[in-house]
């Protein structure tokens, strides 16, 4: 296990976790940005597996959350408002009337402050930051921290925590474009996904939750047997038209199941599972992203990547019965999720 660490334009750390079977991880401290995961393919053949900008400078106007951090608020919060103990807070309306990500200076857009450890079997960093009460117009200040482990059984886990002097809304997530072909050698239409949920949240056509859940029987949001993204992306269903062709949906995990998702690539034989405590997960494939921006592969254009922002629903702030995203005050966050990946011949 190795940690590496390079100045980037003169304000910037990069840090890249390498382990012993040669998986590589690398991450700013700018925005916790993922820029590059590297895992071998049934060939041995090691490539990058996320989408990132080919110039680092591209980080800085980042609209597309290239691997961020995401926070305070992961998701949209209808009108730019909500209600907690008979208060309204108003955020910046980044995305039409509504809030986008935690806002245009949300957690993707500062430096953290980075602590590098090391054991035999791991490798990681810890990220720290801490914002004050009022900023973005969240209540509350509050301290946080995001981990990334790499390990030598080609895990890269992610640990959240943050705890509030006030009541306030946390729900924190990773932004990262997965895409299994390796070094983007196809869209992600043919990336087959299992994901044990029975559920998922309706959406208008301002890509709002309406405060619906759908049953995901016969339809092609059904994940709980293998099925291939393009299924959705091709489909006339009216969720999936809504999203712009795609997905871009939130899904609640069964609770009696194990809260995991299976992603696999055939041509790659790269599989990806996700372990998660959160208690539901965004699934968004690229639906939107605009051609021609100059990624460390290629161009970028829509369906070269899947996010799997697993987190809890924002749309409890306006709704009943979804996962909630209160953290009352000087209670602790604590939240992980585990991506692993190995191969399938």
């Amino acid at each position: 296990m190795k940690i590496e660490i390079q100045d980037i334009l003169s304000k910037w750390k990069l840090y890249t976790l390498v382990n012993d079977n040669g998986m590589k991880v690398s991450f700013l401290d700018f925005g916790g940005i993922i820029t590059n995961i590297s895992v071998p393919d049934q060939t041995n053949t090691i490539e990058n597996v996320v989408l990132g900008f080919k110039n680092y400078a591209d980080y800085e106007k980042n609209s597309n959350y290239f691997g961020a951090i995401i926070g305070r608020v992961a998701g949209r919060i209808q009108d730019a408002s909500f209600t907690i103990q008979n208060q309204t807070f108003l955020l910046e309306a980044n995305e039409g009337d509504h809030h986008l990500h935690g806002g245009s200076g949300g957690y993707h857009q500062v430096i953290w402050r980075a602590s590098p450890f090391q054991t035999d079997d791991t490798a990681g960093v810890k990220l720290t930051h801490k914002s004050l009460g009022g900023e973005g117009g969240y209540p509350g200040t509050i301290e946080v921290a995001v981990t990334y482990t790499l390990t030598n059984s080609n895990e890269l886990i992610l640990d959240y925590d943050g705890k509030s002097d006030e009541t306030t809304v946390l729900t924190m997530t990773n932004h990262s474009y997965f895409n299994l072909s390796g070094n983007l050698a196809a869209t992600i239409h043919n990336h087959h996904v299992t994901m044990e949920s029975n559920e998922f949240v309706e959406l208008d056509t301002r890509l709002i939750p309406t405060g619906n859940k759908i049953n995901v029987s016969n339809t092609p949001f059904d994940f709980r047997t293998e099925r291939k993204l393009g299924d959705g992306i091709n489909s006339i269903s009216a969720q999936n038209k809504v999203a712009n062709s795609g997905y871009d949906h939130y899904f609640i995990f069964n609770q009696n199941k194990q809260q995991s998702i299976r992603v696999k690539e055939e041509t790659s034989g790269r599989v990806m599972k996700i372990k998660t405590t959160q208690p539901g997960v965004v699934m968004y494939t690229a639906n939107t992203l605009v051609e021609g921006l100059d990624l460390s592969e290629g161009k970028s254009r829509p369906y070269l990547g899947v996010c799997f922002e697993t987190q809890a629903s924002p749309a409890s702030l306006h709704h009943a019965g979804f996962p909630p995203v209160i953290l009352k005050a000087h209670e602790l966050y604590e939240k992980q999720t585990v991506f692993s990946f190995g191969i399938e011949r």
